[in-house]
């Protein structure tokens, strides 16, 4: 294999004409070969920068050195020290402005590929049969902790519980555990049960008990959860799973979804399947409203359906929020950028059905409090886009149901419960992260915000 030092190793992927049909893995991986060679490359820094742009710390020159020398299971013991969900995490992290953003090696060339070297690690150690450990110093702390949502964040928060030695059960309202890993990537980015489902008996493995069809809120509360299930705190993890509309004239037309809803029917309830009882809508034509990773999911899961796909955004490329690599992968597999453009309303047919959407272009004005430029719109320069299904996806708040029903529990306007530095509510004994807390934001965040709540709870139990 030719080899250049200053550029990453490449990683194979289905051709795009092939996979834009199925909904089978994108990215295929390193071999061992490829993953040692990428791993040479890492410069072993003293002063590891990439470890501080990491959200749960992992020690990346530490995992990688044993890749290099072949050590996968020595890889694997040094990454489970600080991450729950590696396989999860090596295939949808922004490693690009995280971890490797701040590579030294990629002052001058190609930052180090950390992600996909995470990747080939968890993945290598399921087929060797390899398990996370418990500490072998561990005490049993003889103390409940409940936790709400088997997400990212619930997940990591219980996996580190576990590992600190308490008694650690989540409650999940969905059938399956993985929230949003199981919900809201597609397959074709996270596999289910290659990954996912692995990844939650990893965390099972640890003692970690999972409840599922359990609504917080309605089934249980959290009052009822430490008066009388006898738990000693508990971790708010339950996600921002309430979609955001434009409020334009036509968006109740029938045919226009909310990129929360499609993404679930297809991810969770395996409607992209023939002999799936789950109906998902198969458009010829649709038009994905934002520009986030969340549309990019929506927009080739359109496309896979078999639908033309448009994705409509209000600013340029240079502000897309989703991720390079995904924007670069939708337009490999032809889906079509309508940047600044916005929706102003959706024409329905006389059946109530959507037959387009009509758009106005925009441009770029003074930056906005995000720092990013404000788009204006372009008088006069209304057009339609002939559809027949669009998919609103402007980003979620979380559901207010945990709120109706706890007293005491302050949020802020956006419903996004309020935590203290140890990620603590309002209410004593009560810890969140995550997007209950933040909104939607990205996997490893959520997974950060876990682990400091697990030890935030820890220092709180530990007092008591």
């Amino acid at each position: 294999m030719d080899f250049d030092v200053m550029k990453k190793v490449p990683v194979a992927e289905q051709d795009p004409q092939v996979r834009a049909t199925n909904f089978d893995e994108v990215c295929l991986g390193y071999t061992k070969e490829e993953a040692v060679l990428e791993a040479s490359r890492c410069l072993n820094c003293k002063n590891a920068r990439c470890m501080q742009g990491c959200p749960v710390s992992i020690n990346i020159p530490g995992f990688i050195s044993k890749v290099k020398d072949g050590d996968i299971e020595g890889a694997y013991n040094v990454i489970s020290l600080s991450s729950s969900l590696p396989a999860v995490c090596g295939r949808v992290c922004p490693q690009e402005t995280q971890c490797e953003a701040q590579c030294i090696r990629g002052v001058k060339g190609e930052a180090v590929s950390i992600g996909r070297l995470e990747r080939f690690v968890a993945d290598s150690a399921k087929e060797m049969g390899i398990k996370p450990q418990l500490p072998s110093d561990m005490v049993k702390k003889g103390k409940k902790v409940a936790v709400i949502g088997a997400g990212p964040s619930g997940l990591t928060c219980a996996g580190d519980l576990a590992k600190m030695g308490y008694d650690v059960t989540i409650f999940e309202a969905l059938h399956k555990a993985g929230g949003v890993l199981v919900y809201g990537i597609p397959e074709f980015r996270l596999p289910k049960e290659k990954v996912v489902a692995k990844e939650v008996e990893n965390i099972k493995e640890l003692g970690v008990k999972i409840v599922t069809d359990a609504v917080i809120g309605r089934s249980l509360t959290i009052d009822d959860l430490f008066e009388n299930e006898g738990f000693s705190a508990v971790f708010i993890g339950s996600g921002a799973g309430l979609p955001r509309f434009m409020n334009i004239p036509g968006e109740q037309a029938l045919g226009v979804f909310s990129a929360n809803e499609y993404l679930t029917r297809s991810n969770l309830m395996g409607a992209f399947s023939p002999d799936s009882r789950t109906p998902i809508m198969r458009a010829k034509k649709a038009v994905i409203v934002g520009g986030g990773n969340v549309a990019m999911d929506a927009a080739r899961t359109a496309k896979r359906l078999g639908a033309e796909v448009h994705v409509v955004y209000r600013r340029s490329e240079a502000e897309l929020p989703a991720r390079a690599e995904e924007v670069h992968h939708a337009k490999e597999e032809g889906i079509i950028f309508d940047l600044l453009t916005n929706p102003v309303e959706i024409v329905a047919d006389e059946n109530g059905w959507v037959k387009g959407c009509t758009c106005i272009r925009m441009e770029l004005g003074e930056p906005d409090a995000s720092g990013r430029r404000s788009p204006v719109p372009v008088e006069g320069s209304e057009f339609t886009i002939e559809c027949d299904a669009v998919i609103m996806s402007l980003g979620t708040s979380p559901n207010p149901l945990i709120k109706k029903t706890t007293a005491g529990l302050e949020v802020n306007k956006r419903g996004g419960i309020i935590v203290n530095e140890a990620e603590m509510t309002s209410r004593d004994g009560v810890f969140a992260g995550g997007d209950a807390v933040t909104g939607a934001a990205t996997v490893i965040l959520a997974m950060g915000a876990g682990k400091a709540a697990a030890k935030g709870i820890d220092e709180y139990l530990s007092k008591q």
